[in-house]
């Protein structure tokens, strides 16, 4: 019998930190294992900027994820002993409020006046649902990329909420590219784009195809698929076409904003939890070269935090494409929380 549930929860009234509020505000999510009568065995599991919360189900193929093998019995996050929870963040696509959803003071999709968030309120969204699941205490938070800037935000946000957290292949600042303007380059072309209202202009999918190839090519996907397949950007191309079927172009814009005031790097103080940090040797968007800084600062602030990096020709993806080569440390340091706790 599968112990996966796929569900979604709505409350009203999150205070933005940039101002004002959401009224309404739904989250989807996925879980797995069973959550114990105290509240205290759940573990987060973050997504990226572009997956979702079915990075932990099995066989999920995700190019930012792809988490399938580090998640389930008798796994590093071992769904025998723990309920898993990871939800798909608010402003993104699978199932939470974001651009496309009905802004009810409009009745209209919210589209270009969307609200600014930040990672903070992403966060803080996650918190509300938690409590709503009846988790009062967290193993561990773990996450790759977006998900690790999200990882780092709640030893910020909620330092005394879990025992742990692992970030991977991320950073405690956001990459120091525009991702908004460079956005902007792709979508001002085409001529459905409309400032963002496009939902009634017929959408501006092939735009975010073509934007996909690039992106998962940048993050090493064309290289892992030449080793599986005789044509790899064919392969490519449909991965791309299948994603931005189901993927909101906003959705984009509203992250990337929320990305760009990100930085915990101020508030490391804060942090009273041992950090686990993965980097890729291979990944170009946050490089190996982080580490030494990152670590030290970590250590300056009084944080007990090591260092592992997976020695993957895989890029950006290797959290998920090489899950071996990280699974013992990741077990390790979930080890290392329970003894504690």
């Amino acid at each position: 019998m599968s112990d996966i549930v796929r569900e979604s929860f709505s409350f009203d009234d999150l205070p933005l930190q940039g101002g004002g509020a959401l009224p309404r505000v739904t989250l989807a999510y996925v879980t797995r294992g069973k959550l114990a009568a105290d509240g205290r065995n759940a573990i987060l599991v973050t997504h990226g900027y572009t997956s979702g919360p079915g990075m932990i189900e099995p066989g999920v193929a995700s190019s930012e994820g792809a988490w399938s093998t580090l998640v389930g019995p008798g796994a590093p996050i071992d769904t025998d002993r723990y309920y898993v929870v990871c939800s798909n963040m608010l402003g993104s696509s699978f199932g939470s409020t974001n651009a496309a959803s009905i802004d009810p003071n409009t009745g209209k999709p919210y589209g270009s006046s969307f609200p600014k968030i930040a990672v903070a309120d992403i966060v803080a969204a996650q918190k509300r649902l938690l409590d709503h699941l009846g988790v009062t205490h967290l193993r561990a938070v773990v996450g790759p990329s977006y998900g690790g800037f999200q990882a780092f935000q709640w030893a910020v946000s909620f330092p005394g909420f879990m025992d742990g957290v692992a970030p991977v292949v991320t950073s405690p600042l956001p990459p120091r590219s525009d991702r908004v303007e460079g956005l902007l380059k792709w979508f001002e072309k085409d001529p459905n784009w409309n400032g963002g209202d496009y939902y009634d202009k017929g959408g501006v999918q092939e735009t975010l195809t073509d934007l996909r190839v690039d992106t998962l090519t940048r993050y090493g996907l064309r290289t892992s698929l030449a080793e599986r397949f005789a044509d790899p950007d064919a392969e490519l191309r449909q991965i791309a076409a299948a994603w931005a079927e189901v993927f909101d172009a906003n959705s984009l814009f509203i992250l990337g904003q929320a990305m760009a005031t990100y930085d915990i790097t101020k508030h490391y103080e804060r942090i009273r939890v041992p950090v686990l940090y993965v980097l890729s040797r291979t990944d170009a968007l946050f490089p190996p070269s982080l580490a030494p800084g990152v670590m030290a600062d970590l250590r300056a602030a009084g944080v007990e935090a090591e260092y592992v990096e997976i020695d993957s020709e895989h890029g950006h993806l290797a959290s998920g494409a090489d899950a071996d080569k990280w699974a013992p440390a990741l077990r390790a340091f979930i080890a290392k929380l329970e003894a504690r706790s």
